[in-house]
C-alpha cells in the first residue's frame, strides 16, 4: 500500500468502514442474486425428499390414485424448478470481476446444483421403473380378461373360461375403458420422464462444464498465489542479502577510514617532529 492511500486511509472519519470502500464492496446484484439461487436449490432438495418417499409408494398397498398425482406434480413443479436454477447457475458462472469470496460462492452453487440434479435424475429413472412395471402389469391383467380369448383344449378349462366371459359380459364397458386410459396416461407420463431425464442431462453438461472451467480458474489463481509466495520469499532472502553485503561495506569503510586517520597523525607527526 502506497503512502499516499496510508495518508487516504487515515485521513477518513472514525465512522469509515471498509465496506464503504469500492475496492472491498462485494457486488449488490451479485449476493442478491447467489442468495436468490441458494433459496431455490433448498426448495428443490426439500422437493425432492418429498418425492422420493411418495415414489417409494409406488407398486406397494398405499399405491392409488392420489400417491400417483401428487408423483406426478412434484417431478413437474422439480423439473421446471431444475431448468429455471440451472439458468440461473449459468448465468452465475458468466459472471465476470469477481471477487475470491464470490468465486467460492460461484462454485459452491454450481457443485450443490450438480449435486441435486444428479439425486433428482436417479429419481426419475426409479419412477421410470416402477410406472413401467404397473403399467405392464395392468395391461397384462387387461389382456387377461380379454373374452375373445381362445379355448382351451381341457374340458374343465373350456368351462372356467365361459365362467369368465359370462363374468366380463356383465362388468360394465365404462370400467374397461376406464382402466385402458389408466394404462394410456401411465405409459404417458412414462414417456413425459423420459423426456425430462434426456433435457435436464444437456442442462447438467453444461452446468459441469462450467464447473470444469471454474475449477481450472481457481487452480490457476491458486498457482499464481504460490508464485507470489516463493517471488515474496526470493525477495526477502534478496533484501536479507544486500542488508548483510550493506553492513559488511560500512564496516569495511570505517576500517579504511580508521587506518587513513592512522596514516594522516603519522604524518602530522612526522612533519611535526621533522
Amino acid at each position: 500500500m502506497s503512502f499516499d492511500r496510508s495518508a487516504a486511509l487515515e485521513s477518513q472519519p472514525t465512522t469509515y468502514r471498509r465496506s464503504d470502500d469500492p475496492e472491498y464492496r462485494d457486488d449488490p446484484e451479485f449476493s442478491r442474486f447467489s442468495e436468490s439461487l441458494s433459496e431455490q436449490l433448498f426448495s428443490l432438495t426439500s422437493k425432492i425428499g418429498r418425492l422420493s418417499q411418495q415414489i417409494n409408494l409406488l407398486g406397494t398397498k398405499r399405491d392409488t390414485e392420489r400417491v400417483r398425482e401428487r408423483v406426478h406434480d412434484l417431478l413437474e413443479e422439480t423439473r421446471d424448478g431444475f431448468k429455471e436454477v440451472g439458468e440461473g447457475v449459468k448465468k452465475l458462472g458468466a459472471w465476470e470481476d469477481l471477487s475470491a469470496s464470490q468465486k467460492y460462492t460461484q462454485q459452491k452453487l454450481s457443485r450443490e446444483f450438480q449435486a441435486s440434479g444428479t439425486e433428482f435424475q436417479s429419481i426419475q429413472r426409479l419412477a421410470i421403473e416402477k410406472e413401467r412395471a404397473s403399467a405392464t402389469a395392468a395391461r397384462t391383467a387387461l389382456d387377461s380378461n380379454d373374452p375373445s380369448a381362445p379355448y382351451s383344449d381341457s374340458p374343465s378349462k373350456q368351462q372356467s373360461q365361459l365362467q369368465e366371459q359370462d363374468q366380463l359380459r356383465l362388468a360394465s364397458q365404462d370400467e374397461v375403458d376406464f382402466q385402458d386410459s389408466l394404462i394410456v396416461e401411465r405409459e404417458s407420463e412414462i414417456r413425459n420422464i423420459e423426456q425430462s431425464v434426456g433435457e435436464l442431462n444437456e442442462l447438467f453438461r453444461d452446468v459441469a462444464h462450467i464447473v470444469h472451467e471454474q475449477g481450472a480458474q481457481l487452480d490457476t489463481i491458486d498457482g499464481n498465489v504460490q508464485n507470489v509466495a516463493t517471488d515474496t520469499r526470493h525477495a526477502d532472502l534478496e533484501l536479507r542479502s544486500a542488508n548483510r553485503y550493506q553492513k559488511n561495506a560500512r564496516g569495511k569503510a570505517c576500517c579504511l577510514l580508521v587506518i587513513l586517520a592512522i596514516v594522516l597523525v603519522i604524518i602530522v607527526l612526522a612533519v611535526v617532529l621533522g
